[in-house]
């Protein structure tokens, strides 16, 4: 597959994010207590350790309130005004690019 270059990247990017926010459950998403089931969400440490995150649900809960889908719609914005720039800011090239990385 030929390398995309750095605007469709982060246009690429934007649609994938919108995408995903549209499946995700829509709202203001808040702390408010925890669920019995969970996910098998693997934590992976730069010193090779892992934690499965649900283990970890005090300290990333806010984590996932806080990058809601609510945020989605500003995000996307931002990427589509910074893919169209010139120059492209790198920020949002180095934005597209971990975002490309685990985006489904």
């Amino acid at each position: 597959m030929p390398a995309m270059d750095d605007r469709a990247l982060i246009r690429s990017v934007a649609d994938r994010l919108e995408a995903l926010a549209a499946r995700t459950t829509p709202g203001d998403w808040r702390v408010t207590g925890l669920l019995a089931s969970r996910p098998e969400v693997i934590a992976h440490r730069e010193n090779g350790g892992t934690e499965h995150v649900a283990e970890a649900r005090e300290r990333t809960a806010s984590w996932i309130a806080a990058l809601s889908p609510a945020v989605a719609g500003p995000l996307v914005t931002m990427l589509r005004i910074a893919g169209g720039s010139d120059p492209l800011e790198p920020a949002a090239v180095d934005l597209a690019r971990e975002l490309a990385a685990r985006l489904p």
